[in-house]
């Protein structure tokens, strides 16, 4: 798995820096400890709620596939909602998928993230 940055990336806090490195490479536990004791994660409208079900998401999402991660876009909402916008190419159904991650930011910790497909 190969992952690129721009430099829309220094926009963002460092939590979500962080985060998004680690789940890039599949690092689970750097990823879960970045999150809220409340945290929700929303992928592609299934939705994991708490500490088992979010970290099991975190170690298992696109485990079976190989796929190359290019961040393409990165903006902030407002003080607590930041985008990261993500092209991935591999061997998942379709090959090719560009994707927003969605997060909300509380106390310096991810509370919520949404994966969903890019909207313009």
């Amino acid at each position: 798995m190969t992952q690129h940055t721009d430099s829309q990336s220094d926009l963002l806090p460092a939590t979500v820096r962080e985060f998004f490195a680690a789940h890039i490479v599949h690092d689970a536990d750097t990823a879960s400890s970045l999150l809220t004791e409340d945290a929700v994660i929303v992928d592609q409208d299934e939705t994991f709620r708490g500490r088992e079900k979010t970290y099991a998401f975190l170690r298992d999402a696109g485990s079976e596939f190989e796929y190359t991660t290019e961040q393409t876009g990165a903006h902030r909402v407002d003080d607590a909602h930041w985008v990261v916008t993500v092209r991935l190419e591999g061997t998942f159904p379709g090959g090719v998928a560009e994707l927003d991650y969605r997060f909300t930011v509380r106390d310096d910790l991810i509370a919520e993230l949404v994966i969903a497909n890019h909207t313009a």
